[in-house]
C-alpha cells in the first residue's frame, strides 16, 4: 500500500505550488529534490545579510493578477523595478532601448521623432526585405548602431554562435520605447520577495515532508510503490534514460565573490555587450533588496555549452529538439501514474510568472481545485 498520495520530484516553484495545494486538498505528499536545497533555480542564499541569487538573477514580474496575489500570500514583495544598464567599450547605455538610450547613442537626438527618424534611416540603409538570419533580422528592426553596440556581442555569447549562423526567428521583435523610462518590464506587477526566494518557496512547502539530496531513481528502486501518483519536474529525457536521444540546452556558469565595498556598480544588473568580454553580465545582489550592508556580493555570469550532467537552463528550440520532445511526450502518455511538469518535464523555458500559471493548470487538472482560493 502506498505511503503517499503524491510523490513530487523537484522542490522548485512548480513542485512547491503543487505540494501546497495537494495538502490543502487533503492529500498526503512527499517532495524530493536531488539538490541539497529547496527553491530550484530560484534559490537564494544568505551571505552576510545579502540574499544571493545563486542560479542567476530572478526578478518577479507579471500582469496576471491571480499569479501576483498568490505569491504575495507567501512573502511580502518589495518595490524593486528592473532597470539594467549595458556596458560597451567604456560607454554605458540604459536598457531597454528607450529615449535615454537613443539620446546617449546619438547626440542631438532628444525627441521621439528624432529617434524614430534615426532608426528608420538606418533600417532603410540596410535594405533588408527578407531576413535570412538573426543578424539581418535585428538590422531590419533597429538598424546598425543599436545592433552593433547592444545586440550582436551579447547574443553571440549567449548562444555560442555568430549572429549570421542563428535563425532569424530567435528575435521576433526588438522593442524600442520612445519614452524616457528605464523600467525593463511592461508588466503591471514587479518586485523581489523580501528575505529571498528560498523563504517564499519554503513558505509554500510548510507542513509538507521534504527530503533533499535524494535521487528519484534510487528512491523508486527502494520503494517502487511509495506513492499513488508522481509529479515529475525533472528532465523528461532523463526519466527515460535518454533512450530516444538527448534534449539540448544552453547552460550557465557563475563566479561569485564578496567584495569589501558598499556599492560596486550602482545597479543590480550590468550587461556586457562586447563579444570579447567573456561574461554576459555582472549581478550585484544587494541592490535587489536595497541593501545597505558594509560589503557587497557580485556574480559574473558566463554562458556555457551544455552536456548531460551540466545544469540545464535554456532549451534549444530548433527542429531537432522539437521533434525529439514530441517523441518523449508521446511516450509519456503511456505513463499511468507519472505526470511530467515544469520547465524540464515540459522542455520549455518559463518566466517565473508563467511557471506559476502552468502550476495552476496542473493543480486544476490533477486535484480538481482552484489554486487561487484563499
Amino acid at each position: 500500500m502506498s505511503q503517499y498520495d503524491y510523490l513530487v520530484v523537484g522542490a522548485g516553484v512548480t513542485g512547491a505550488i503543487f505540494a501546497h495545494e495537494a495538502r490543502r486538498a487533503g492529500k498526503t505528499c512527499l517532495v524530493i529534490d536531488r539538490r541539497n536545497h529547496t527553491a530550484g533555480n530560484m534559490y537564494t542564499e544568505d551571505v552576510h545579510g545579502i540574499n544571493v541569487h545563486v542560479y542567476g538573477a530572478h526578478i518577479f514580474h507579471t500582469s496576471m493578477r491571480e499569479v501576483w496575489d498568490y505569491v504575495n500570500r507567501f512573502a511580502e514583495f518589495n518595490n524593486y523595478v528592473n532597470s539594467p544598464v549595458a556596458y560597451y567599450k567604456g560607454e554605458v547605455y540604459n536598457l531597454p532601448f528607450n529615449m535615454n538610450t537613443f539620446a546617449k547613442m546619438w547626440p542631438g537626438v532628444v525627441t521621439p521623432a528624432d529617434a524614430r527618424a534615426k532608426i528608420d534611416e538606418q533600417i532603410a540603409r540596410e535594405g533588408i526585405e527578407e531576413p535570412q538570419n538573426l543578424e539581418e533580422q535585428a538590422l531590419s528592426l533597429v538598424g546598425r548602431d543599436i545592433f552593433e553596440k547592444l545586440v550582436k556581442g551579447y547574443t553571440e555569447k549567449q548562444w555560442g554562435r555568430d549572429c549570421t549562423e542563428l535563425p532569424a526567428h530567435i528575435i521576433r521583435r526588438l522593442p524600442c520605447r520612445f519614452i524616457y523610462d528605464n523600467n525593463y518590464f511592461n508588466d503591471r506587477f514587479q518586485g523581489i520577495p523580501m528575505g529571498g526566494y528560498t523563504k517564499l518557496i519554503d513558505a509554500m512547502l510548510e507542513g509538507t515532508e521534504v527530503r533533499l539530496g535524494v535521487e528519484y531513481r534510487n528512491l523508486i528502486a527502494e520503494q517502487p510503490d511509495i506513492a499513488d501518483r508522481v509529479i515529475y519536474c525533472g528532465p523528461i529525457d532523463g526519466f527515460y534514460d535518454y533512450k530516444l536521444g538527448t534534449l539540448e540546452y544552453r547552460s550557465l556558469r557563475f563566479e561569485t565573490e564578496e567584495l569589501n565595498e558598499v556599492n560596486h556598480q550602482g545597479v543590480a544588473v550590468v550587461n556586457y555587450t562586447e563579444r570579447d568580454v567573456p561574461y554576459t553580465r555582472i549581478i550585484e545582489h544587494k541592490h535587489f533588496e536595497f541593501g545597505e550592508q558594509e560589503t557587497t556580493v557580485i556574480t559574473h555570469e558566463y554562458p556555457a555549452d551544455w552536456k548531460p550532467g551540466d545544469e540545464p537552463y535554456y532549451p534549444l528550440n530548433n527542429e531537432r529538439n522539437a521533434e525529439l520532445y514530441k517523441q518523449y511526450a508521446e511516450l509519456a502518455k503511456s505513463e499511468g501514474k507519472v505526470v511530467f511538469a515544469g520547465r524540464l518535464g515540459e522542455y520549455r523555458y518559463y518566466d517565473m510568472d508563467k511557471a506559476v500559471a502552468a502550476a495552476f493548470r496542473l493543480v486544476r487538472r490533477e486535484l480538481k481545485i482552484e489554486p487561487t482560493e484563499a
